[in-house]
């Protein structure tokens, strides 16, 4: 891998869009994914001199690439990268982008800009995007000088990746592309007062082992800040030493194992009953790069207001946002955790790994778990329900021996809280959904990028047909650029998220969700007709029976494959505690 640091191989001229690519080569980039247009020419020719070592892949949507870039980055942790022209290719980014910054997520987004001369001109496909984007990013480039370039590009993969990930903008001016140069490469970085990085010191760790001490009922609300700061074995260290249940975010899933006694699975809007409980009664909630979000805390004034809050969160403008922290700590989270691990070793705290500290504790939230546990009701005459059909696929790929090598990702709808309430994860980076933003047609760009990230992995997008459609036509990338990754289609003719608020809340009135062309009995459209148009395996089922033989053929299947399952609209996400609602408003059924 090549160091940016590495003196220049040649004091010859070079252009702006080689200057860019050589750029991504030394900071180790070996995909992008790249659609090309008028401003951005330049760079995509450049990228055809390098293919022996970036390989450039082709989305048929630049929305598709950014997702893709995602899949990448967060199944690596690496800055995932992908380009567009200017204009309407830069703006299908935004999404991307704002989905980016939500959730947290390492990306460089470069988009070719017209020529610096006609800046502000209304040129055509000129967009002012660091202005668009100024609040979706954690920093933004609009490059006018070719010289900066290098500079630039080193900055750019440095804030995307260090302290809180997020994504980087970099507007490229189609002259800054094609004027040329003799690159400086060991230009420094202009980051004045940048400091991704701080380890906690132990004075202000203490207070959090004290606080355990003195704590009768923890619980530990883990988020997608252990999985960014490489922090999972240390949490799990934490939780098993110490004996405090675990309880997960949506994008904390998969940092603490699924199957150990202590976790307590995902919290929250569709979270089990037991963590809602058990979160509400805590006398200490040790909070884990997290940031209180609402989907967790429903009304924020009533989250968690027995106990003392610790907030351990690299973010220090996360810590006392939402909800007021007794013990804020602004540090690393997975230095913190290993700093905590290594006190409790320590004479003065040793005693809080003895176990037995919370033994009533424990034997009240084993009766919540065993009053309350995740459930769903066959519905009957030979059909399937969501959540069977999420069940049987971890059943499968458990005896197949295969889980440590499957990456799920998601759309967002019933589809998306089901995988995460039935697939139980015991590892970090398996898990890839759209949280923050919520956006509708991540699921299988998202695999897409895992799966060039991971080869060897089965990527499967579990999605629902609304989602699907929204980026479907990346079948068509999947079949050219010979990515396998798997759709398991959760198909019920509706936007079945928005159909269960109009049966809660809405009377059932049905306000434009019916996805179909008339009739349940006849699904429209085809999607296996679709599927194989674009040169994709594809089948279709409706009935139970058929079910287990359909995901073993797509589990197997070499090439990419849609498994299109039909399944009712009538089911529910539950439980479920209502918007801005509280543990006391939690629907059961």
């Amino acid at each position: 891998m090549a160091d940016a640091r590495t003196p220049a191989p040649t004091a010859e001229k070079m252009n702006g869009a080689d200057i860019l690519v050589q750029s991504l080569i030394r900071h180790g980039v070996e995909v992008v994914f790249a659609y090309p247009g008028g401003a951005s020419m330049p760079i995509h020719q450049s990228l055809t001199r390098v293919a022996d070592k970036v390989r450039t892949i082709l989305p048929r949507h630049e929305q598709g690439g950014g997702f893709m870039a995602h899949g990448y980055a967060r199944t690596t942790g690496k800055a995932g990268v992908c380009f567009s022209t200017s204009g309407p290719g830069a703006t299908n980014f935004v999404t991307c982008i704002a989905d980016a910054k939500m959730d947290s997520v390492p990306m460089i987004a470069i988009t070719g800009q017209v020529s610096t001369a006609v800046l502000g001109n209304d040129a055509f496909q000129e967009t002012p995007m660091v202005e668009i984007c100024r609040g979706i990013t954690k920093h933004h480039y609009l490059v006018t000088r070719t010289e900066d370039i290098t500079r630039v590009m080193a900055e750019a993969f440095h804030i995307a990746e260090t302290g809180r990930p997020g994504p980087v903008l970099i507007d490229m001016p189609k002259d800054v592309q094609v004027k040329s140069i003799v690159p400086n490469w060991d230009v420094p970085l202009n980051l004045p007062g940048y400091k991704p990085t701080r380890r906690p010191k132990r004075a202000e760790l203490e207070p959090i082992l004290q606080a355990i001490r003195a704590s009768k009922k923890p619980v530990i609300y883990a988020g997608g800040g252990v999985t960014h700061s490489g922090g999972a074995d240390a949490l799990t260290k934490f939780a098993i030493s110490t004996g405090i249940p675990v309880a997960l975010t949506l994008h904390g899933i998969g940092n603490f194992p699924a199957d150990h006694y202590l976790c307590l699975q995902m919290l929250g809007m569709h979270g089990t009953v037991y963590s809602n409980y058990a979160v509400n009664d805590a006398d200490l909630l040790l909070a884990f790069g997290v940031r209180f979000d609402d989907r967790v805390t429903g009304k924020l004034s009533e989250f968690a207001k027995h106990g003392k809050i610790v907030h351990i969160d690299i973010d220090q403008s996360e810590i006392h946002k939402n909800k007021l922290a007794h013990i804020p700590v602004h540090g690393d989270l997975r230095l913190a955790l290993e700093d905590l691990n290594a006190m409790m070793k320590e004479p003065a705290y040793v005693d809080l790994t003895s176990g037995g500290r919370y033994t009533d504790w424990l034997r009240q939230v084993d009766e919540w778990r065993e009053q309350e546990p995740m459930k769903f009701t066959d519905v009957g005459g030979g059909r399937m329900n969501q959540q069977f059909v999420i069940k049987r696929l971890h059943e499968i790929l458990k005896e197949r021996g295969q889980l440590d090598k499957t990456i799920l990702s998601t759309g967002v709808g019933q589809h998306q809280m089901f995988a995460a309430q039935y697939f139980p994860f015991t590892k970090p980076r398996k898990w890839v959904t759209s949280g923050g933003l919520g956006t509708m047609g991540f699921g299988l760009p998202a695999a897409m990028g895992a799966q060039v990230a991971h080869p060897d992995n089965l990527c499967i997008d579990i999605d629902g047909d609304g989602s699907f459609l929204m980026n479907i036509q990346e079948l068509a990338c999947c079949y050219t650029e010979k990515i396998p990754a798997k759709v398991l289609l959760l198909n019920n003719q509706h936007l079945g998220m928005v159909v269960q608020w109009e049966d809660r809340f809405f009377a059932s009135n049905r306000g434009h969700t019916y996805l179909g062309a008339g009739s349940d009995n006849d699904p429209y459209p085809d999607f296996v007709t679709i599927a194989k148009g674009f040169g994709v395996g594809a089948k279709t089922i409706s009935e139970k029976k058929d079910l287990d033989a359909a995901l073993i053929e797509m589990i197997e299947s070499p090439g990419a494959f849609v498994l299109d399952v039909h399944v009712p609209h009538q089911e529910h996400v539950l439980p479920m505690i209502p918007s801005g609602a509280t543990v006391k408003d939690i629907i059961k059924a």
